[in-house]
């Protein structure tokens, strides 16, 4: 295996001198090129000093002075795109963020799957349904998920598509987050109507008039909520899998302050579990761009490779640049995680851990849709968190696909979906994804791992 090489020999197109997995064939590569020439002359849709501010804030979490929430729809779509969608996921992350800080004392940083997550990767290139074989569908950002072959052919447009809506998405998300929407004496209007009879969202109800009562006791102390502004706007971040490399080159810009190169296709971005040989594209793209980077690790990853991919992307042990995804299993994660924490641990590398408890624990149920059970997602962080109490690591955070609808895709949960159920409301283009009742249910789980900590 070659060694890592430095940044000095880095540039945002060095990536295209190793192997690429999971890249569409476009059928036209010299209209390819035009289009990513246009996306290369577009504004950036984040800027180098918030991913600094981010890096800086899961430099916490490696600490253990923070909690990590990632959450977001498995796929974004460009059909259902609308201010009601975006408004619905962000209310359920602030909910469950509201959870995890205010029940295990610590903040939490949010992060959303949002705003360019448009492209997946798949375990077949083509896909065959009653003797027709097509493309895979890789996402809105590449083609449609409609079975017929225009529909499936990859078209460079869609990139520029993916970016407008990307754009359109971050102004709204900032306007929720710092106008208003976002402010902590909202805390009972954040609840989907749909969720609102459930014995999730009574729980939540409960700790909302707790905090109603705590900032009251403020003011009456003499210490007006009204003057904190933590208290009245949040910080959130954006992030997806950066797979279309092609995309994220045409969007990397260089900071005018600091000379580094960001990907300002979002703050955070990721490596799946397909593509991150430490001698292929997506490694060598991530080494050179100074966002904070993730990493997916299944259950195949061995401590050799997990400490190479830590020295070739964060080579300068920088707290807060690398965060550790696992997506193991429930009935794996206690076998095979151990060993990579120890490694990266003597090795003395400071990375986030994170459990993405959801991939690794889907399959196909007897009615033939992809789903999963909402038992084994608890399951799999419970086991997440009983080996980092053992190893003594934070668990730093979660990172799960949900949405704000109200959809029947995941089991069980505090409503006991079953197999019967999914046809109701199954909507997701790919992946299951968790409803609002079943995430709120996931927030008071993990906030209960989080307070069996050791002090």
């Amino acid at each position: 295996m070659a060694p890592p090489s430095t940044t000095s020999d880095w540039s945002p197109s060095s990536w295209r001198t190793r192997p690429a997995a999971q890249q569409p064939e476009w059928p036209d590569p010299a209209r390819l090129d035009g289009v990513l020439k246009e996306l290369a002359g577009y504004p950036p849709l984040v800027f180098a000093g918030e991913a600094r501010d981010l890096t800086a804030a899961l430099a916490r979490v490696v600490d253990g002075e923070a909690f990590l929430l990632q959450a977001g729809d498995c796929a974004e779509s460009f059909e259902s795109f609308s201010a009601n969608s975006i408004r619905e996921r962000l209310k359920i992350i602030l909910q469950m963020a509201v959870v995890l800080t205010y029940s295990a004392g610590v903040p939490t940083v949010k992060v959303g799957r949002i705003a360019g997550q448009f492209a997946k990767p798949r375990s077949a290139e083509i896909e065959t349904v009653e003797g027709v074989s097509l493309p895979s569908f890789r996402g809105h950002m590449v083609n449609d998920v409609s079975f017929d072959e225009a529909s499936r052919r990859p078209d460079p447009q869609r990139l520029v598509e993916a970016y407008h809506q990307s754009a359109a998405t971050l102004n709204l998300l900032r306007a929720f987050t710092k106008g208003g929407f976002a402010d902590l004496s909202r805390v009972h209007h954040w609840t989907q109507e749909f969720v609102r009879a459930s014995p999730e969202a009574q729980r939540y109800e409960q700790l909302a008039d707790e905090i109603d009562r705590a900032l009251r006791f403020m003011k009456a102390t003499g210490l007006d909520p009204e003057h904190v502004p933590n208290l009245h706007e949040v910080d959130f971040y954006t992030s997806h899998e950066a797979l279309v490399l092609g995309y994220e080159e045409a969007l990397t810009r260089q900071d005018s302050l600091t000379g580094d190169h960001y990907d300002c296709s979002a703050h955070m971005v990721w490596i799946g579990e397909r593509t991150r040989g430490l001698d292929d594209a997506h490694v060598e793209f991530f080494r050179g761009i100074a966002n904070p980077v993730g990493c997916k690790l299944g259950p195949t990853a061995t401590a050799a490779e997990v400490v190479a991919l830590c020295q070739a992307l964060n080579p300068d042990r920088t707290p807060g640049r690398l965060t550790l995804i696992t997506r193991m299993g429930a009935d794996r994660i206690a076998e095979v995680l151990p060993p990579l924490v120890r490694a990266v641990c003597d090795a003395d590398h400071p990375v986030v851990w994170a459990c993405d408890p959801m991939h690794a624990n889907t399959y196909t149920s007897p009615s033939g849709r992809k789903t999963r059970h909402f038992d084994a997602i608890l399951s799999e962080l419970r086991g997440f968190f009983e080996v980092h109490r053992a190893e003594g690591t934070w668990p730093g955070g979660v990172h799960v696909e949900l949405t704000g609808d109200d959809v029947t895709e995941c089991l069980g949960g505090g409503e006991a979906l079953a197999d019967d159920d999914l046809g109701l409301r199954y909507e997701t283009m790919c992946d299951p994804r968790l409803n609002g009742r079943q995430s709120l249910d996931l927030a008071f789980g993990v906030a209960e791992l989080l307070r069996d900590r050791p002090v």
